[in-house]
């Protein structure tokens, strides 16, 4: 059979030695300026390209090396040839393969709107003569001497930032607003190009050849891309690695240096413009260009510094392999044999990667979702979830298909077919439900103590724990302002008084007397007043109970602050109760009389035991309880609006009564985490329930 001509134009350069010490070649397309790194094998193959026939090949092959090669071994590079368009199209039938190659590769207008939606390029530049003008300047920022001064300029920036955190902080958090998103933008933009053109020109550096520069789409999303492609000429891995890091490394020398720009310079626009490039740089190189699971900085330096191309694909191929191994034990043999150490470190990498992929894929659903028209989102959140998380997973199942006769004689696959059925099951029958709540232990009756205003404690008649009886006096405070009025206010009264009784002995006063009475009556009922104010400051007990203070080391002098709660008188024989706050999907579980357990944050006390005693038909507008918030440690999500706790979801108050409480306890108050025995209950339940919701909403059923 004669074998496809191999394009003229196409170079064979040397490669790199493969891990395991084998030399390699590369085949370079360069109308594609694609790279191909091939082993001895194929390389034996390709030079006796010219003898158009697959068995005489293997058997030249055979006799002058120490290979032992056949007609399917040239066959399988024939195939790779012709499936990456390296082949000459010199048959009859070619222009209609070719014909419906193209088709298949476009495929219909739907899929190639598609595919330029999720991801496609836009060439701006050609920069490869105007890298090399430049390079001379830009080597300058490779000397040691350089390298150097960034040290001294990080270990001075990042001391100031340190001694000036709170400045630091603060201006990063003052920055959420739209000026500060658009400066960011702004900068994202300036560190971007940078970032590139330390690729750039490290390849450049290298003799590499830099076709293009331009943007690159990802769901919409603006990114900077270089060309080089070229660096795959480069036989020095550790050369082709100094060219992934350049990016990052170009970012981090901004970031130091815009760092102790920052610090150094005085408040004003430059120093708010070099907070923006090092935020900017720091965030971006960490969060975006630092992961090796898409294919940014961080997967191609690991590829490099690994020497394993292709890793992606060639670990999801193993993960692949070994799945089907795990699920029906085929016996098939591995794609790529490894080290023990080495592939379970792959099949990790792997599955990271694909979690990595689903989470960042379905967020950036939802953020299509939200920021499109309703109908437009759904619709693109579809997209999302087909392309990236539905299209692999098919096309593994066609796999499965194809081997499924084999499959089907495997007694590990009705093995794993019992388990997954089982687990199905087990995720769709209901199960006993258990609510967790973050909850307060606290009596039902009680009456709280707080100053009035910034006062003083003149006297503390009890001592914490303490039975009152009703109406005595808790605690006695002192306002020196209030006093200084009330003398005032007593010489003032006993003059008026002395003045309004000596006017009947005086003509002249007797004059006066009607208004020294008035006067008199006028400043009674200011001290009258003055004195109903001061009973404020000496609370008595409005029923018998027992007294709680607030902090033990209260003391007589201590002086306490306006609204500061100071004490709370317990009523005797009052019930005690938990109290939490639950979402209506919660709450739709209980009922009144579930038990339930209660544990405090107190690990040294026992467990209480409750029951469900009420649960609120409204919804809560603030949260009572500032511990149970998510900011102090609770389960709540809230947000501060005008001083109160307002939450972010609707939210409905639910009492527990405590069955049994030990009297050691029934003078504390107590934060805990509260355990409620709800329904029974599917674990997938609530979640397909939710989709359904969402969907039946958002279409308008």
């Amino acid at each position: 059979m004669a074998l496809p001509r191999l394009r003229e134009e196409l170079d064979l350069l040397p490669g790199p030695s493969a891990p395991d010490g084998q030399p390699t070649w590369l085949l370079h397309d360069p109308v594609k300026n694609q790279f191909f790194r091939v082993d001895w094998p194929t390389l034996e193959i390709l030079q006796r390209w010219d003898l158009d026939d697959e068995t005489l090949i293997a058997n030249d092959v055979s006799q002058h090396t120490t290979l032992e090669l056949d007609a399917h071994d040239v066959q399988a590079v024939a195939r790779f040839l012709e499936r990456h368009h390296l082949t000459q199209a010199t048959a009859s039938e070619s222009p209609q393969k070719m014909a419906a190659q193209l088709a298949l590769i476009q495929g219909t207008a739907l899929k190639w709107l598609l595919h330029h939606y999720l991801f496609f390029r836009i060439p701006l530049l050609k920069p490869d003569a105007w890298l090399t003008r430049w390079l001379p300047i830009a080597r300058w920022f490779v000397q040691p001497f350089f390298a150097w001064l960034t040290a001294s300029a990080l270990l001075l920036g990042t001391v100031q930032v340190a001694r000036r955190w709170d400045v630091f902080s603060a201006s990063f958090i003052d920055t959420f607003n739209l000026e500060g998103l658009i400066a960011y933008g702004v900068a994202l933009f300036v560190v971007k190009i940078l970032h590139e053109l330390g690729h750039a020109f490290t390849a450049k550096h290298y003799g590499c050849r830099v076709p293009s520069m331009g943007v690159a789409f990802l769901v919409l999303w603006p990114v900077a891309y270089t060309d080089t492609n070229e660096t795959w000429r480069l036989t020095d891995r550790f050369q082709r690695l100094r060219v992934a890091c350049a990016g990052i490394l170009t970012e981090w020398v901004i970031a130091i240096w815009a760092t102790l720009a920052w610090a150094l310079l005085p408040a004003g626009g430059l120093q708010s413009a070099a907070f923006f490039l090092a935020t900017t740089s720091w965030i971006a190189t960490v969060a975006i260009n630092a992961s090796p699971f898409m294919r940014f900085d961080g997967y191609f330096i690991l590829m490099d510094a690994l020497d394993l191309p292709n890793l992606h694909a060639r670990s999801f191929e193993l993960a692949r392999w070994k799945l089907r191994e795990w699920l029906f034990d085929l016996g098939e043999e591995a794609p790529e044999h490894w080290p023990q150490r080495k592939e379970w470190a792959l099949l990790a990498f792997a599955w990271l990667t694909w979690i990595y992929r689903l989470s960042l894929f379905l967020g950036i659903a939802v953020l299509v979702y939200h920021f499109f028209i309703k109908v437009v989102g759904i619709f693109l959140f579809l997209v999302e979830i087909i392309w990236f998380v539905a299209k692999p997973v098919m096309s593994e199942l066609a796999v499965w298909r194809r081997l499924w006769p084999r499959i089907l004689e495997r007694s590990r696959s009705r093995q794993s077919a019992m388990i997954g059925v089982a687990l199905c099951v087990l995720m769709l029958m209901p199960w006993p439900g258990r609510i967790t709540a973050s909850g307060i232990l606290k009596p039902q009756a009680s009456w709280p103590v707080f100053a009035p205003a910034g006062a003083r404690i003149e006297s503390l008649p009890f001592q914490h724990g303490q039975t009152v009886a009703t109406g005595q006096i808790l605690m006695t405070l002192f306002v020196p302002e209030m006093a200084s009025r009330g003398r005032t206010l007593e010489l003032r009264l006993q003059n008026q008084k002395t003045l309004a009784e000596n006017s009947a002995f005086d003509d002249e006063l007797r004059k006066r007397w009607m208004v020294a009475e008035q006067s008199a009556i006028t400043t009674e009922k200011e001290y009258q007043s003055l004195q109903a104010e001061q009973q404020q400051f000496q609370p008595t007990a409005p029923y018998e109970g027992r007294i709680l203070m607030a902090d033990p080391d209260l003391h007589i002098g201590q002086w306490v602050s306006k609204k500061e709660p100071l004490a709370m008188l317990v009523k005797i024989g009052t019930p005690w109760r938990v109290e939490t706050w639950l979402d209506e999907e919660d709450v739709a579980r209980i009922h009144v009389g579930q038990s339930a357990q209660f544990y405090t944050d107190n690990a040294s006390t026992p467990v209480f035991k409750l029951k469900v005693a009420a649960i609120d038909q409204d919804a809560a507008r603030t949260l009572v309880h500032r511990e149970l918030s998510s900011a102090l440690g609770g389960h709540i999500l809230t947000r501060d609006k005008n001083g109160q706790m307002v939450p972010e979801r609707a939210i409905y108050r639910v009492s527990l009564e405590v069955s049994e409480l030990p009297a050691l306890y029934q003078n504390l108050s107590w934060r805990g985490q509260l355990v409620i025995h709800a329904d029974w209950a599917s674990p997938v339940a609530k979640y397909l329930r939710q989709v359904l919701v969402v969907l039946i909403r958002e279409i308008g059923f």
